[in-house]
């Protein structure tokens, strides 16, 4: 081996606090060992393998390829995103010196010998990111028709593979990126935009490394699991035109600057070469395999679940949409679970992932999707669904599985049924204090879109630090028996709103 192995646990600071009720210890176990079994780390050794000089990858639909690595002149390596450094150190341990070269971005390096860990920045593309970029694409314009380039994508690579097109600068790219961010629209809908601004996205990757063989791995963090959609899919057809992309600015008001606007307009009316589509020659001898996704850490949650003698439920790996409207779903499923038994009787965990958003007005505060979720499902859970006990028992933790929930040191909340209160109820704030989220203020907060500072206060927010990985958005929420409500916390609890590692 090349490197030493990363360690893919997660460690949440004050975990001990958080972990203040058995229903709240699941709900933090499950996020975090979902969020543990999609690191790098542990998905190459789960989903490759090497015997003698043939390598073997397995998907995560059951599919496999193999590559015998002594038929090629040489063995390069390619990549962007959160994840893409441990991903490269962890096929670096692999395969060893068998790779002869290599570079990928990220945001979170590790150290490597023969793979180059290049900085960049996320969500918003820098200058640092337009440079790593540009020397990823010179490694993969260097290979030749017997060598063999494997692709490490994962999620974040469309910020952090920053290589504006031509006519486009970093100040372009970045403006139209923040609006995008900002405006509500679909991953989907802002990588259309991306893919076309851009000098390696949709596909241009690809086309830079034909004729060479590539095998693109992938840690995906969009439902779905598109190819075309996960970090923009560099080594894969693109299906959207300038005028999708141009549809995309006008759908959402987006005033983008007038070098972006003229690009689109000028390939929407045929001027500039389009993005390569399917049945372009440049994907002739591109294979590309999902090997992690949001399945990967729901299985792993589910499993713990399970061992816990709670009955798990995987609700959806798709979840989408308004962060504050999907989080009232999950805390009415569990509500009827309490109530009728169904879809599944407590005690029991519901299981969702995938990727809410947030569309933010003028001025908004600070805090991130699953902060937004996790605020929006408190409230919910305050109101007790107009029945007696219905939301008793509750806990719920939405996290974002790179531990950056929008711009902020949180990865996501820790929240449940006795976190909000009327103020005068005496509600319990979830570990012995008294300290009731005032609904008002909640729902102020939530209205501004500044759930951080009421969840930091309230002892709520998860941080965990960068984690490695990047599956998006992964929930847990506990739904204990009537004799095991919330309130019955262990004598180690000090109480949400007490003094904590969390506020450092």
């Amino acid at each position: 081996m090349t490197n030493q192995p990363a360690d893919p646990s997660v460690t949440v600071a004050d975990r001990e606090r958080h972990a203040s009720s058995p229903a709240r210890e699941l709900a933090l176990d499950c996020v975090t060992a979902g969020i543990e079994a999609a690191h790098p780390e542990r998905v190459v050794a789960d989903a490759l393998s090497l015997d003698d000089n043939v390598l073997t990858v397995t998907a995560v639909d059951g599919t496999s390829t193999t590559r015998d690595l002594a038929t090629y002149d040489r063995v390069l390596v390619v990549g962007a995103g959160n994840a893409a450094g441990h991903f490269a150190a962890a096929v670096e341990g692999l395969l060893g010196d068998r790779i002869d070269d290599g570079a990928v971005v990220t945001d979170d390096p590790v150290e490597t010998e023969r793979i180059a860990v290049l900085p960049g920045d996320h969500p918003t593309p820098s200058e640092a990111g337009v440079e790593s970029a540009r020397a990823v694409r010179e490694v993969a314009a260097d290979a030749g028709k017997s060598d063999l380039v494997l692709g490490l994508i994962t999620g974040g690579g469309s910020a952090l593979l920053a290589a504006p097109a031509s006519e486009i600068d970093l100040d372009d790219l970045r403006e139209t990126t923040e609006s995008l961010l900002a405006s509500g629209a679909t991953i989907s809908e802002i990588n259309a935009v991306r893919k076309h601004l851009s000098a390696v996205k949709g596909g241009r990757l690809a086309r830079a490394a034909a004729p060479a063989d590539v095998l693109g791995l992938a840690v995906s963090d969009v439902t779905g699991d598109d190819p075309a959609v996960i970090a923009s899919g560099p080594l894969s057809p693109d299906p959207t035109t300038y005028a999708d992309a141009l549809g995309v600015l006008d759908r959402y008001g987006i005033d983008a600057p007038a070098a972006v606007t003229d690009r689109l307009e000028r390939g929407a009316a045929g001027e500039l070469a389009e993005t390569p589509n399917p049945g372009d020659p440049a994907f002739d001898g591109v294979d590309f395999r999902v090997v992690a996704s949001a399945r990967t850490a729901l299985n792993a949650a589910r499993d713990v679940a399970a061992a816990r003698g709670y009955e798990p439920l995987v609700l959806s790996s798709r979840v989408r949409g308004e962060a504050r409207e999907a989080a009232k779903t999950h805390p009415a499923v569990a509500e009827e679970c309490r109530a009728t038994g169904e879809p599944v009787e407590p005690p029991a965990v519901l299981l969702s992932a995938g990727e809410v958003t947030v569309t933010l007005g003028e001025n908004p505060g600070k805090g991130g999707p699953n902060q937004e979720f996790a605020l929006s499902a408190a409230i919910e859970l305050g109101s007790g669904g107009g029945a007696a006990g219905a939301s008793e028992g509750v806990a719920v933790a939405s996290v974002d599985t790179d531990g950056i929930d929008g711009a902020t040191d949180a990865a996501g909340a820790l929240v449940d049924d006795r976190l909000v209160g009327d103020g005068a109820d005496g509600a319990d704030g979830g570990g012995g204090a008294e300290r009731p989220l005032d609904r008002e203020t909640a729902a102020d907060a939530l209205d501004a879109h500044d759930a951080y500072p009421v969840l930091d206060g309230a002892g709520a927010l998860l941080r965990t630090g960068p984690t490695g990985t990047n599956v998006n958005d992964l929930r847990a929420v506990v739904v204990a028996e009537h004799d095991a409500p919330s309130g019955e916390r262990g004598a180690r609890s000090e109480g949400p709103g007490a003094s904590s590692e969390d506020t450092k």
